[in-house]
């Protein structure tokens, strides 16, 4: 290989390596000091498509990927704390937040990547404190990018006097849909707009490529980037599905629209350039984030119609499982202190769907092996969770109000009965590990202890619907049908353990499927004696 060649090659690649960490240490450094509450800030303000962009475009910021911010979005829609409508605004958020990145790099910087490294090194490795640290790789990363910039700048330099590149770069200018595909591929395989954004200053900044051949470059970029959520979307709902698709046809549209407006586009970067007496990384900065703000605005008003074309293009029952409580209405602790408490008996009892609900995913799971039914259980698992703080904040909140001595006695049942029923996820993930680990590790169970581990689950959960009935009915009789029921299970667990273990003295289980079986049964013992509990309260009251 020529020497020339190889140094070209080696500084690029070397080049693009320190910058893409340098990408990664900046933004895990901020995000680090920033708190690490950007699940809070999506979370908590997209009560409206304004709110999801102003939030897209922080978090974006905050992380230095839009790809980043999507996933994120993508993960909470499907855990159903954010609806398909509040992310396609984030995601526009994030579209315009990416192009901080490209603005940063436009501020030339490179003599002093070096200093800026020393720096942040120096905050890592002479501090204790977390904090500092978190600054430290920040500032890092910051130095980083620059250094990795210089390093490819100087790699691509001599690409303005190769033939065959200036041959591709005239045909970007003449056919700006093969800039728009080459831009697109690139961010595919390096998996960062920021990258290729900061390739593409690099390459004008050095005179190897036109104006009007980087932009239909810069607008694949933005095409290429929506590739990450789409593969965090493989085995997710049907909800986070739409979010990744929205994040790809909003892209696309927007790039579609530039496209069909190059030479007009092309004569306002051009002014941009003359007027602000814009350096060439700037006026690449300038470019993309014009174009990204353009395509916000184009396109805001037209979120309904984005999420009606998504579902189209999506079809399927959007069976989300909702994070947040739906009943629990602050204004009634004050006001009626028997109303707040049937809004949080509303509240458990929908907990208590759920909860059997992720008992009859988890019988599904060990039947069947099929991973929807596992990634569906631990959904519900987590909502239980979630549900359970609020709920519990909400109750606890009302024991601060005067009540009479009936309103006293429910608060206790449904202060216990919120404990019983995450206590029951939490059996149940336990009961989906043990079947994790009977699948990966090829644990055989025999066909009489598959039919007992099935009809020890159909009693399990025909006993938690049945609590959760008596819970909501106040029902007595349901409540001693209920213990009858406990007393079931407690009798079948302990003959199904004593005929296991007959299976294995004959050879017929091993060691690995004795421990799933009685693990499982033990746990689905656990959830009989929640619901045994829930009903004894209703006794009890």
């Amino acid at each position: 290989m020529d020497i020339d060649v190889q140094t070209l090659i080696f500084q690029f690649v070397g080049g693009l390596g320190i910058f893409l960490l340098g990408i990664k240490y900046m933004g895990e450094g901020l995000q680090k000091s920033a708190g690490d509450r950007l699940r809070d800030i999506l979370d908590k303000t997209t009560s409206n498509p304004f709110l999801g962009v102003l939030a897209g475009i922080v978090v974006t910021i905050l992380i230095q990927s839009s790809s980043g911010t999507t996933v994120l979005t993508v993960g909470l829609v499907n855990a159903g704390f954010m609806t398909l409508r509040q992310a396609i605004g984030v995601i526009m958020g994030a579209n315009v937040g990416t192009t901080v990145t490209a603005f940063i790099i436009g501020i030339d910087l490179g003599e002093y990547a070096l200093p800026i490294i020393a720096v942040g090194c120096f905050l890592l490795f002479f501090f204790k404190s977390q904090k500092v640290n978190n600054v430290g790789q920040a500032i890092f990363g910051f130095g980083a990018l620059f250094f990795g910039l210089e390093l490819m700048s100087s790699g691509m330099s001599p690409l303005r006097e190769v033939q065959a590149f200036q041959d591709l770069t005239l045909s970007m200018s003449e056919h700006s849909i093969l800039g728009v595909v080459i831009g697109t591929l690139f961010t595919f395989i390096v998996q960062s707009s920021s990258a290729t954004i900061g390739i593409l200053q690099g390459l004008f900044a050095e005179g190897a490529i036109s104006l009007k051949a980087a932009l239909p470059v810069l607008f694949g970029d933005n095409i290429g980037t929506t590739i990450t959520a789409v593969l965090a979307s493989i085995g997710a709902s049907v909800a986070a599905k739409r979010t990744a698709y929205v994040h790809v046809i909003f892209n696309l549209a927007g790039a579609i629209i530039i496209i069909l407006l190059l030479g007009f586009y092309t004569q306002y970067v051009e002014f941009l350039q003359s007027a602000l007496n814009l350096n060439p990384e700037m006026t690449i900065a300038f470019a993309h984030g014009s174009f990204n703000l353009a395509n916000l605005i184009i396109q805001f008003p037209f979120i309904g119609a984005l999420a009606w074309i998504v579902t189209k293009f999506i079809p399927g029952d959007d069976t989300m499982i909702e994070y947040k409580p739906q009943h629990l209405d602050p204004i009634f602790i004050q006001q009626s202190s028997t109303l707040a408490l049937d809004q949080a008996k509303a509240e458990i009892i929908r907990m208590g769907e759920y909860a059997s609900k992720g008992l009859e995913e988890s019988n599904l799971y060990l039947t069947t092996q099929s991973q929807k039914h596992s990634e569906m259980s631990m959904q519900i698992e987590g909502a239980l969770n979630n549900l359970d703080r609020e709920i519990t904040d909400y109750l606890v909140e009302m024991s601060g109000e005067s009540m009479s001595e009936m309103e006293g006695a429910k608060h206790t049942l449904l202060m216990d009965s919120v404990r019983d029923i995450e206590r029951m996820g939490d059996h149940f993930e336990n009961i989906i590990e043990l079947i994790d680990y009977k699948i990966s590790n090829k644990v055989y169970l025999t066909e009489q202890a598959q039919e007992d581990l099935n009809n020890m689950f159909d009693l399990t959960i025909m006993t938690v619907k049945q609590s959760i009935k008596a819970l909501d009915d106040m029902d007595r009789e349901e409540a001693l049908a209920v213990v009858q029921k406990e007393d079931q299970i407690d009798r079948m667990e302990r003959n199904y353990r004593k005929k296991h273990i007959i299976r294995m003295n004959e050879g017929l289980c091993s060691g690995s499927a004795g421990i799933v079986f009685v693990d499982i049964i033990s746990n689905l013992e656990r959830i009989g004696d929640h619901a045994s509990n829930i009903a004894e309260s209703v006794l009890g009251e």
